[in-house]
């Protein structure tokens, strides 16, 4: 049997008789020629079954769209009237003189390329992975992960790999989600905050990219219940800023990889790629001073408010993109009050903290700040927060017996990728998303075929 060539590779085997396997995209018959479009995981090629063997010509219109095939058959060059000019493989066609099928296929429910609803998208997820959108969205964010750990690999940070089951949750949060752990109960993990805490008295930086859960009962555009984040934590910085500013060249590496590896794909989605400004850090302000920039040019007043809403998160996107020429924006110094007990306060700036949130196109992207690494501070900020500190007896340990100045943050990999494509809704960037209703299907479903 001929050894297989990847579609990609087709261009430089002109002449020559080859072996392809993938799928059939589309069959289409043109009076006594079968043409077909095939695909593999590197790209499409168009086909053609030539009159003269009726059996190849019998079998080829047995094929339909999706069988998986291996065919065997010539490169040749398109006369130069049919070249497709910047198209993978629009200067040749594969003349098929052998086709057999390796595994046969039901007809679709819906053509590939039709408009779906989200139900419709995620029921049939199998199928709808095959759509050329569907797979441009996956490549992308495959290109953001690889981005993230070559720069964080480069700047010194090992990868790690945290718990996803813990016995607290390190915010001490009402939403999370309860497992039974033998005659115990533990906890499906919302963060590895305090893993990559305590790595930082070893390692003194790290990251991860891994599933986090979150049990709110969400429904919006925004959120899900099981996400990846991907997390970083360093030793040894003088206060948030240091963060911010390795924050600041993550994200251009990422922005400046996807700029090369990836222009196809967002040529597909229609998407572009984010103006990054200038200067080590983004452009940045205090939530206050966020506040009544909001005030001045609006007349919202919320300069008493702990927090921003969706819609100054909005607002503050556009106008560090009109104003500031980035799509990306720190808000830093939130109150105590709205930060997590390992937060550091502030002793400039007492009743807020040395923390951060990147916005970026109208969303909160990131959350993160310089930590307390003084033991019994956190001790005292913990009981500050009603928390019990036996509960943290283990992540205690690393502060009891010395561990730096340190700090980091965690963003969420599906909505990084939404941004970066423009995606409506975050569930579009996670390949099998959970939700309120969803686990692979609708869960009212699920219970009505039981």
């Amino acid at each position: 049997m001929t050894e297989r060539t990847l579609i990609s590779d087709l261009a430089a085997k002109a002449g020559e008789t080859v072996c392809i396997q993938g799928w059939v995209d589309v069959r289409r018959d043109q009076g006594k020629l079968v043409f077909f479009d095939f695909r593999d995981r590197s790209g499409t090629v168009q086909g053609v079954v030539l009159p003269g063997d009726e059996a190849l010509m019998t079998a080829a219109k047995e094929v339909r769209n999706e069988f998986v095939v291996s065919v065997e058959g010539i490169v040749n060059n398109r006369p130069e009237k049919n070249i497709q000019e910047g198209k993978l493989n629009g200067a040749i066609e594969l003349e098929i003189r052998g086709i057999e099928v390796l595994s046969a296929a039901d007809s679709l429910p819906f053509e590939l390329d039709a408009e779906l609803n989200l139900d419709t998208l995620f029921d049939n997820r199998p199928l709808t992975l095959r759509r050329k959108e569907e797979q441009a969205i996956f490549r992308v964010q495959h290109e953001i992960v690889k981005a993230y750990r070559d720069f964080l690999t480069q700047e010194g940070f090992m990868e790690f790999q945290s718990p996803k089951l813990v016995g607290d949750d390190a915010e001490g949060g009402a939403g999370i989600f309860k497992v039974e752990y033998f005659t115990k109960t533990a906890y499906l993990a919302t963060s590895p905050q305090l893993y990559k805490q305590i790595l930082v008295g070893a390692f003194e930086r790290v990251f991860t990219i891994g599933s986090m859960f979150r049990a709110e009962k969400h429904s919006t555009t925004r959120h899900m219940n099981e996400l990846a984040m991907c997390d970083l934590e360093m030793g040894f910085i003088k206060d948030h800023t240091d963060v911010m500013r390795m924050i600041t060249k993550l994200m251009r590496s990422i922005t400046d990889h996807l700029a090369t590896s990836s222009t196809k794909e967002f040529a597909a989605l229609d998407a572009t790629i984010p103006l990054v400004g200038d200067g080590d850090i983004f452009p940045s302000m205090k939530l206050r001073e966020a506040q009544e920039l909001i005030k001045r040019e609006t007349g919202e007043d919320k300069t008493d408010e702990p927090d921003l809403e969706p819609e100054d998160e909005r607002w503050l996107s556009e106008y560090a993109r009109t104003h500031l020429g980035s799509d990306f924006v720190f808000i830093t110094h939130y109150p105590v009050s709205k930060r997590p007990f390992y937060t550091m306060e502030d002793p400039e700036d007492p009743g807020f903290t040395r923390s951060f949130d990147l916005l970026f196109r109208g969303v909160e992207l990131m959350s993160g700040a310089q930590r307390v690494h003084d033991h019994d501070m956190l001790v005292e900020k913990i009981r500050d927060k009603g928390l019990d500190p036996e509960k943290f007896s283990f992540y205690l340990q690393a502060f009891k017996y010395g561990i730096p100045p340190h700090g980091g943050m965690g963003m969420g990999l599906e909505r990084l990728t939404q941004k970066y494509l423009g995606l409506d809704n975050v569930k579009e960037a996670a390949l099998f998303p959970r939700d309120l209703n969803r686990i692979d299907t609708l869960l009212s479903k699920n219970e009505t075929d039981v």
